[in-house]
């Protein structure tokens, strides 16, 4: 439970009085009532108003807040207020203005335009947070630090220069110890002194955003950057526990926002909160994974959902509204995920800046009669009936996908093989695959218990730090099925090559080696075939290309082609898949091939290993497949591993997932469609949202973007 004070999945989200007269005040805490609304998140952006100079501190707004919020029965998630620095300390301490990527400085302006390593915005930002602390550390309304808002952003600056160059030496001990990590001996790089390392950006290493010219450089540039963020938050975390041991601090993390490793954020976490803004188009399935990450930052602990728009968003290229229903279906589907918070930005619309077309649940008409505002309290009704029985509760999959924030960054430096490969979309492919079939996953880093699941997929592992491997052998040893993909176990921490042969320290589990890696251009596709019976052998091509390739022959390629052209031709019992992005050319030593290419020179080489390694299996899948091969071979590993869907069968757009407590299953079904969904029960229970009506196995109705939550033994 995020606090016992309000022992229930809190409602509200963040408020701005300052922005606004006593009279609004009083009408906002009516709304506020008639939405249910029971949470405010104050002081976000109020740092010019909390301190109007180095000197002064000024909170008499901010005690007339918490004791108006407080008199309305409203609990305070109260933020330190240092997301954006004052104007006068840009003028007066210029260190804390950052340099861009192009090196230029910059001006005061906007937010998050902090540089994380000036001497002034750690002494100020730090002592802001106590003196808040000590004002309002005993007051009965503070349920929770909000420190800063939405970390993010690099700087350039000569400050963060001197310390990388420290980070470094941390890191490296030597200069000697750097040289190797980075290989500098490539283009005479080779550094003699500290002093000669700068950051990589424009004007130095890096062109694009993403192109590098040294791997190791950026991406512990990346690092650094990420730790540096950290410092801050955790300087603001300690000056408020000094005072405030038993509150509990959150930041708002941005889901697969690039920049912060935020499994690493999270250790240093009480409670993971995280905004939520997809887009009218984005796959339903993105967000949920989303919302299983944030889960997975912190071992499967339950969320704060901190920020959603009750309709529309302000900042993306095509503001849509939300359809009605869809506020709703989607705050459901972060309780769903884990999420023990519903909360918005904003609770009334600004009149000014660029948030003022931001949706709020007070809109700018300044009533009540809206249909948001409508919604809006129709679920802060559902939320007060549920009360605290979803609380804590935690998910129960039996297949975890790992996502590290490290190797992502070092897919996108990589100098090839292609621009197309996209981390997030490897990943939300096996995700959406397995979601499709109704089977629940869990997002999990690289230093998970792999030993709680039963299979655990990997999807584009290039970099293998150390331990992982080793992880992954027991896993498999023991029983575990490890899934991992192409463009696997290149490289080590430092983004140096692992040398005799890909995949590295992943070869003898996976029991196979790559020899090459093409890279298909966006309109080329190859082909997956394989045998019908994915639980029996490959047949002739995947014969033929094992004893080839095993023996390695030097006309394997033309003899397996030939085979593959045969069966692609119109043997029957062979399945064909597409494929297309990246495709490695794999050899086995030991696994057995299920599938080949189909088509390229390298046709009826292998493109589905799988190896046995003690207990368990090991697959590994050379190329970038389908959806259609996906859902196939992802059915027979879960039916091999005795993992059962959620639901027995569901309409097109209904989403399963549920939470476990206390002996109780709480199964969601979450239907996106505009249209009835169904789903096919297994065992009958009550449903949450009907007052507890009894529910029976096999088929229910799910209402157009609606939602219902049936309560089932566990």
């Amino acid at each position: 439970m995020i606090s016992n004070k309000l022992p229930k999945i809190w409602y509200g989200g963040d408020y701005n009085p300052e922005q606004w007269d006593a009279e609004t005040w009083s009408e906002d805490h009516r709304m506020f009532k008639l939405a249910g609304i029971d949470v405010a998140t104050i002081n976000v952006f109020s740092w010019a108003l909390d301190q109007p100079d180095e000197d002064t501190y000024d909170f008499a707004w901010l005690d007339e807040q918490f004791e108006l919020l407080h008199g309305q029965g409203i609990g305070i998630c109260l933020a330190t207020g240092t997301g954006a620095h004052p104007a006068w300390m840009a003028r007066r301490h210029p260190d804390v203005l950052r340099v861009d990527f192009d090196g230029r400085k910059r001006r005061f302006g906007g937010r998050h335009n902090s540089c994380p390593n000036s001497p002034a915005y750690r002494k100020f930002s730090a002592a802001l947070a106590t003196k808040l602390a000590e004002r309002y550390g005993s007051h009965p309304a503070l349920l929770i630090w909000h420190v800063s808002n939405e970390y993010g952003g690099y700087c350039y600056c000569d400050n963060c220069a001197a310390g990388f160059r420290s980070w470094l030496q941390q890191r490296y001990g030597s200069l000697e110890e750097l040289n190797r990590s980075w290989n500098t001996r490539f283009w005479g790089h080779t550094f003699y002194d500290w002093e000669e390392v700068v950051p990589p950006n424009a004007l130095s290493e890096e062109w694009g955003g993403s192109r590098t010219n040294f791997q190791g450089i950026s991406l512990d540039y990346r690092r650094f950057q990420s730790d540096s963020l950290l410092d801050c938050f955790k300087l603001e975390r300690d000056a408020v526990k000094a005072l405030t041991p038993d509150i509990p601090v959150t930041t708002n993390l941005m889901g697969f926002y690039p920049e912060l490793d935020y499994f690493k954020w999270a250790k240093e976490m009480d409670v993971v909160s995280w905004d939520n803004y997809p887009s009218i188009d984005t796959p339903h399935s993105l967000t949920a994974m989303a919302h299983d990450l944030m889960r997975g930052l912190k071992d499967g602990q339950p969320f704060m959902l901190m920020e959603q728009t009750p309709s529309q968003q302000n900042w993306q290229a095509y503001n849509s509204l939300k359809r009605p229903g869809v506020m709703r279906l989607w705050s459901w589907q972060a309780v769903a995920h884990g999420a023990d918070t519903v909360m918005f930005f904003q609770l009334r619309r600004s009149i000014g800046a660029c948030e003022k077309y931001h949706g709020a649940v007070i809109e700018h008409v300044g009533h009540e009669h809206t249909r948001v505002f409508r919604e809006v309290a129709e679920l802060g009704g559902e939320l007060q009936a549920v009360g605290g029985e979803l609380l804590d509760a935690r998910g129960d999959a039996a297949v975890g996908i790992v996502f590290d924030w490290e190797n992502r960054w070092a897919i996108d430096l990589s100098s090839g093989p292609t621009v197309a490969l996209d981390y997030v979309k490897e990943a939300h492919k096996y995700y959406d695959a397995l979601a499709k079939q109704q089977v629940a996953a869990d997002m999990i880093g690289v230093d998970a218990d792999f030993s709680r699941y039963r299979v655990v997929i990997a999807p584009v592992m290039y970099m293998v730090k150390p331990g992982f491997a080793a992880a992954v052998e027991r896993f498999v040893e023991a029983g575990g099925t490890f899934i991992t993909t192409f463009f696997s176990g290149i490289v080590d921490e430092r983004d140096i090559v692992r040398t005799g042969g890909y995949p590295g320290e992943l070869r003898q589990v996976l029991g196979i080696w790559s020899e090459e890696i093409d890279a298909l251009l966006p309109e080329q596709r190859n082909r997956i075939v394989l045998s019908s019976a994915w639980s029996g052998g490959a047949e002739d091509a995947a014969a033929e290309a094992q004893r080839q390739t095993a023996a390695g022959s030097e006309h394997a390629g033309t003899a397996a082609a030939g085979t593959s052209a045969r069966i692609a031709g119109g043997a029957s019992g062979l399945a064909e898949y597409e494929c297309g992005l990246l495709c490695d050319l794999i050899h086995s030593e030991g696994a057995e091939v299920k599938a080949v290419y189909g088509d390229d020179f390298y046709a009826g080489m292998p493109a589905l290993t799988v190896n046995r390694f003690g207990a368990g299996r090991a697959w590994y899948v050379a190329t970038s497949p389908d959806e259609a091969f996906l859902g196939d071979f992802l059915r027979e590993v879960c039916a091999e591993n005795g993992i059962e869907p959620l639901v027995a069968e569901a309409s097109a757009e209904l989403e399963t997932a549920a939470r476990v407590k206390d002996g109780q299953r709480y199964l969601f079904l979450l239907n996106h469609a505009a249209e009835e969904g169904w789903a096919e029960l297994s065992s009958g229970g009550d449903d949450l949202l009907g007052g507890g009506a009894s529910v029976a196995a096999g088929r229910v109705s799910v209402p157009a973007r609606g939602v219902r939550i049936i309560r089932q033994r566990a």
